[in-house]
């Protein structure tokens, strides 16, 4: 009983020491920006940069706040905007993720399918997402398919990368234990190697994608419509400073918002991580 008290203790301090790291992180956060945005407006109220080349975060937010009901200069509005977006790089991540996780995890079990695939691989994974975009409109057109895969060759090198390297690094005493249990390959697979590439695959996620949502601009150039990076364009085109700004500000944001989002998941999904510790 007082070994069990001990243990409980010893828990119950390390969730306050995280509640309280996270605080810290959480209060230098709100300062680094709090500092930023008087930065900025102290260079725009004392003419430091041109106006024609910086606009003050205050206008940047007063932009904002119009946009959101008003379709000047791009003929849409924020929200509209914002979930063209949204659903282009959705659609390029999840493509990744369903194709790019699995063969990475195979690849790293499976020796003869890493032979197979590695070559192939290789040769696609130095090439630049923009390089596609001639292939991809002659194949897919402009529409937003060909925009998705824009996304998709942007976000599933590192989802590869990264299940592959957590599968590869699985505690090859797990393994031998499975296997005096009687466990098969494709058991000791899914009960052991999935469980231990997890950390890394989830690393790889969250680095895919802010490379998707960041390589928005790019993709959508390809004739659009609509989005945040067709907002951004439109901005330049007619001088729009506020525009531009407002519309990088608010891909930061999102951006932002989804990686918090995918980490939350990871620590939902990965409780047991927390618990050995």
């Amino acid at each position: 009983m007082g070994e069990l008290e001990k243990n409980q203790k010893y828990v119950e301090k390390l969730r306050l020491e995280r509640r309280r790291d996270r605080r810290k992180a959480f209060l230098l956060g709100v300062i680094s920006i709090f500092l930023f945005l008087v930065v900025w407006q102290l260079l725009c109220t004392f003419h430091v940069v041109k106006e024609n080349a910086l606009v003050s975060p205050l206008e940047v937010i007063r932009s904002i706040f119009i946009k959101i009901g008003d379709t000047r200069p791009d003929g849409n509005t924020l929200l509209e905007n914002i979930w063209s977006s949204f659903k282009l790089a959705m659609i390029g991540f999840c493509l990744a993720l369903v194709i790019g996780l699995p063969l990475g995890l195979l690849m790293g079990w499976y020796r003869p399918l890493d032979r197979f695939v590695r070559p192939i691989f290789e040769i696609i994974r130095p090439l630049p997402p923009i390089a596609w975009i001639p292939i991809v409109i002659v194949l897919l057109g402009i529409g937003i398919v060909a925009k998705s895969f824009i996304i998709f060759f942007t976000t599933f090198v590192p989802i590869v990368i990264n299940s592959y390297t957590g599968i590869r690094e699985t505690n090859p005493v797990y393994i031998n234990f499975a296997k005096t249990y009687g466990y098969s390959n494709w058991r000791i697979f899914l009960t052991v190697g999935i469980p231990s590439a997890m950390p890394l695959a989830f690393a790889g996620m969250i680095i895919s994608l802010g490379n998707g949502w960041g390589t928005l601009v790019a993709a959508e150039m390809l004739a659009s419509s609509s989005g945040l990076g067709y907002m951004i364009s439109m901005g330049r085109s007619y001088g729009r400073i506020d525009i531009i700004i407002a519309g990088m500000l608010v891909i930061g944001l999102i951006g932002l918002a989804l990686t918090t989002a995918l980490e939350a998941m990871e620590d939902y999904v990965l409780k047991w991580r927390r618990k050995g510790k």
